[in-house]
């Protein structure tokens, strides 16, 4: 037959196995898939060479019978052989992750959508990576985009690269300074990095350079993804130039009103509603316009609009029965612990903050010289603050210096890191100058800098427990976390701190807990290092602590490996805290209960201020609304304060009161308590009205049930591995995450097919990542695919001997799930779709299987609703049946298949019709949902499997 003879669709046979016909073959050949197969094995058939003939799926005989075990191994391999259905979403078969419901309701937002466009701010922990995973797998398997760059930091990095390849099947390569030149040098001549690479991971703070914008502006792909969009957005009062840059950035990218943008931020409303503004700007610039209070009747209509691209959901939101789905978080302990200053620890503490009040109210000084020294002041006391280590490492930065006029100067050109600058945070980011000296009329010679000097070598001889009475106590606080059973995360803001508490931990654990194993992790380490050093430490078998900065505090899934969090010390933002606890505490944690520690020196002034007037306010706020907003202040404001706090006045700590802004007033700091209260009563009203978007939640239930049914999901992999290396003489032996197979025991067919490994032993793991080379529990793994497909074709092969088929497309059961004879079929359905797209009209081939049962009353044929079909799958068997009996049945059974045809003709009809209503159901709002839209059933559906269930009545 020549090429044109064969539709989309067809089933045609060739180089020994069949394959589907595809749209779009090129002329004289066939564009095929092999049944089964994978998009990436797409390959063209010549007809004058490869001869194809149509296939032709004949109806079980009666000799092909097996148990009830064999015949739900065909039902399971036929799921997850699939790779296109006709649902409307074309990603799912490709997924290696199960979603929850309410992850797909930022999905069934973009689908509404003609280009995407979303603000994704649910809150930490609850899966943002997944939901804008799904969203940009849907993408690219539509067609919609080809090409996808995430932007984030380079913390970041390696980890999305991680979720992407796992739970999407996307290969990204990751754009960072240290990789650029690797990725340059694969480039073809006349092509960039941009173009060359499909899907990148782009450091933000790398890409928004001036000398690298305008060309990624240029060649930018059609899907951005935007990680913690917040840090972006500089506040409209004063922010850092970093954040101005990355905004002209994204700036650049959403003005291009095809690119679809996906804005991921755990906080996106920071009290600075210009900040907010910007945000949502990016995304329609009509939302840029709206007013910050949108309540009232008369905003109905711009409530509605910020509805169509804002997804914001709470853990209290989705916990409970949260569209019909329970999900289950950890329990959050919180527990505050203290410790006190050794009295040479304070006589340290007050001899610097002598000095400090004594540069800063110099009337010498002009405004931005004194300004300067505030920030300089506070990191120095921040620091003796910290410990011993970060102390000792500024005093010698600072005596080093000399002729610096601004803290940006002072930042550059001073000494080894001691504030772990990688993260840029805007309530924080003004103190990175670490104590610089600004003074341009004095020698290196000076008093001043003899005293500093002094002062270091005082903080090098406090190292230890004897004379830091801070790392006594943690040490302590880590051994009981440790003997509860909670592996903890301590973090620092000083780099020099968790070094020098990272070293100290361990030389202490080594001899109350032997086994335990401690491993610091800083921003001095390259992305890929610090990713390394978690991974194998959680991994590790015993006790485990991480030291880390806040280079790990936003965005890092931790808890795999860790239960609690100890903040050595205090951030000055409190939605900082957040950000840590939320490393540990978020969607995936199997501890039923985590601890958070809020740790503090009890006569130390800075935690003082800190924790009574901005942590213990935060969280009293917090409980009082049910929401958490930062400080609805600049940082401006908030460092003024705790400057008049510490230097401007008195040496007597009754005196070292908190208070905002330029008059030191009770009221002021009451002003700004009020309007805390106030930004979060706000933005609890923003979260009850849009965190179920203009979606029904009946839509997303349907959705999800549709396609596990289906598919399956992990549960019905592993079942299905289990069953068919068992049923094929594998031997099996259970572990903590999977299960292990002997490979020498497997039939050579089988391994033929399977990735290539010289190990003797397969190891399965159920979870996330799995090791390098070992195979997943999933649908997409490719030792999942390759077994799938290994069993499927077996089983269509009836000449194979029964040793290497391990199902079987017939069985008769005898069971007391059926009170009449009842026959469950497996029929295959192919659907040719035509779907729509924003860039361009996408005809694919779908296949659906359907579990069709079905009793008799003489001529009759009375068809069982699909839940009692599905539930056959599951009866177990209860007798024996004689083969005689199961053969005369069987035959019975065979024989009626011609006259059901017709009504599987007309169900096939129905999938295709269904189809259609389904893709018009996501898609409703948007103006390509109505047109073009298009399914037909390609016949003759496939009768795969017959299974007869006989009741069981005996008494026993």
């Amino acid at each position: 037959m020549t090429a044109t003879e064969f539709r989309p669709g067809t089933l045609v046979t060739a180089r020994g196995r069949e394959w589907l016909v595809l749209p779009g073959s090129p002329n004289g050949t066939l564009l095929v898939r092999p049944l089964g197969g994978r998009d990436d094995e797409t390959t063209v058939l010549l007809p004058e060479l490869d001869n194809p003939a149509t296939a032709v799926f004949d109806a079980p005989s009666v000799h092909d019978r097996g148990d009830a075990a064999r015949a739900r191994l065909l039902r399971d391999a036929l799921r997850l052989s699939f790779r296109a259905t006709a649902g409307p979403f074309r990603s799912f078969a490709q997924l290696s992750v199960s979603p929850r419901n309410y992850q797909l309701v930022p999905l069934m937002m973009a689908a509404a959508q003609d280009t995407t466009r979303l603000l994704i701010a649910d809150g930490v922990g609850i899966g943002k990576t997944i939901e804008a995973g799904l969203i940009a797998a849907e993408l690219i398997a539509s067609g919609d985009a080809q090409r996808l760059a995430v932007l984030c930091s380079p913390q970041l990095a390696p980890q999305w690269q991680s979720e992407l390849r796992t739970k999407f099947g996307i290969n990204a390569e990751v754009l960072l300074p240290s990789t650029a030149n690797r990725l340059a040098r694969s480039v073809p001549f006349g092509s960039t990095v941009y173009e060359h690479y499909p899907y990148l991971i782009v450091s933000t703070d790398y890409i928004k350079q001036r000398s690298r914008r305008d060309e990624f502006a240029l060649l930018c792909p059609e899907l951005v993804i935007v990680d913690e969009a917040h840090a972006s957005i500089a506040p409209s009062t004063i922010g850092s130039s970093q954040a101005h840059q990355r905004y002209t950035l994204l700036r650049r990218l959403a003005d291009d009103q095809s690119r679809h943008l996906l804005l991921l931020t755990a906080t996106p409303h920071n009290g600075d509603d210009g900040a907010w503004q910007s945000l949502v700007g990016l995304l329609d610039n009509r939302l840029g316009e709206l007013p910050a209070d949108l309540s009232g009747a008369h905003r109905e209509d711009d409530r509605k609009l910020l509805a169509r691209f804002l997804i914001q959901r709470q853990r209290a939101d989705i916990s409970e029965n949260y569209l019909s789905e329970d999900t289950p978080f950890p329990k959050r302990e919180h527990a505050e612990e203290s410790y006190k200053l050794t009295p040479e620890y304070r006589t340290l503490f007050d001899r610097v903050l002598a000095y400090a009040r004594e540069q800063v109210t110099d009337p010498a000084l002009n405004h931005v010289r004194r300004r300067v020294r505030w920030w300089s002041a506070i990191a120095l006391l921040r620091s003796i603050a910290s410990s011993p280590a970060a102390a000792e490492q500024t005093l010698l930065n600072r005596s080093d210096l000399k002729d610096v006029d601004s803290a940006e100067v002072a930042d550059a050109v001073a000494g080894p890191r001691v504030f772990d600058v990688d993260l840029d945070d805007a309530a924080e980011g003004e103190d990175t100058a670490l104590g610089a000296d600004t003074s341009t009329e004095q020698s290196p010679d000076t008093i001043a800098r003899r005293r500093l000097r002094t002062f270091a070598a005082e903080a090098r001889a406090l190292r230890g427990v004897k004379g830091d009475a801070k790392l006594k106590r943690v040490i302590a606080i880590v051994n009981t976390l440790v003997a509860d059973g909670y592996h903890p995360i301590l973090f620092c803001r000083y780099i020099p701190t968790a070094e020098y508490l990272a070293e100290h931990v361990t030389a202490a654990l080594a001899k109350s807990h032997p086994t335990a194993r401690v491993e610091a992790v800083t921003g001095t380490l390259p992305p890929e290092e610090r990713e390394a050093r978690v991974n194998d430490l959680t991994v590790h078998d015993g006790p485990r602590v991480l030291v880390a900065t806040d280079c790990l505090s936003e965005g890092v899934n931790l808890q795999d490996g860790f239960t609690a969090v100890l903040h050595y010390d205090l951030a000055w933002n409190p939605t900082r805290h957040e950000q840590r606890e939320g490393r540990v505490d978020r969607f995936g944690q199997v501890a039923p209960t985590v601890r958070a520690v809020t740790y503090y020196g009890a006569d130390n002034k800075i935690d003082g201020v800190v924790l009574d007037v901005l942590i213990r306010r935060h969280e009293a706020i917090k409980r009082s609304t049910g929401v958490s907003v930062p400080v609805p202040v600049d940082s401006t404001t908030v460092m003024n304060a705790i400057w008049e706090s510490l230097l401007l006045r008195g040496t007597d700590p009754d005196q070292l009161t908190f208070d905002f802004g330029d008059l030191a007033t009770s009221e002021t700091a009451d002003a700004v308590l009020t309007q805390w209260v106030d930004a979060a009563e706000r933005e609890k009203a923003s979260r009850s009205r849009f965190r179920q978007a203009a979606l029904r939640p009946d839509q997303v239930e349907v959705t999800l049930a549709d396609v596990r049914r289906s598919l399956g999901g992990p549960a019905d992999a592993e079942r299905f591995m289990r069953d068919a290396l068992g049923l094929l003489s594998g031997q099996l032996s259970d572990t903590t995450d999977g299960f292990t197979v002997r490979t020498d025991t497997l039939p050579r067919a089988l391994l033929d097919q399977l990735p290539p490994t010289k190990a003797p032993v397969l190891r399965f793991h159920r979870s996330l990542p799995a090791p390098l080379g070992e195979p997943l529990l999933t649908r997409t793994d490719p030792t999942v695919e390759a077994t799938a497909r290994y069993v499927l074709d077996a089983a269509l092969d009836p000449l194979l001997p029964d040793v290497v088929r391990p199902a079987r497309r017939a069985a008769v059961i005898r069971t007391r799930a059926v009170q009449t004879v009842t026959t469950l079929l497996v029929v295959r359905f192919r659907v040719e779709l035509v779907v729509p797209g924003s860039r361009r009209t996408i005809t694919q081939v779908a296949e659906d299987a359907q579990f069709l049962a079905f009793t008799t009353s003489g001529d009759d044929i009375n068809w069982l609703e699909p839940a009692k079909a599905d539930a056959l799958l599951a009866a177990q068997p209860t007798g024996n049946v004689h083969d005689e009996l199961a053969a005369v049945q069987l035959q019975r059974a065979l024989d009626r298949i011609p006259a059901l045809q017709e009504h599987l003709a007309t169900l096939g009809d129905s999938i295709a019709a269904d189809a259609v209503e389904a893709h018009r159901a996501v898609r409703r709002s948007s103006r390509l949902g109505l047109r073009g839209l298009d399914a037909r059933l390609l016949p003759p559906p496939d009768v795969l499997g017959v299974y007869i269930y006989l009741p069981d009545r005996s008494t026993s």
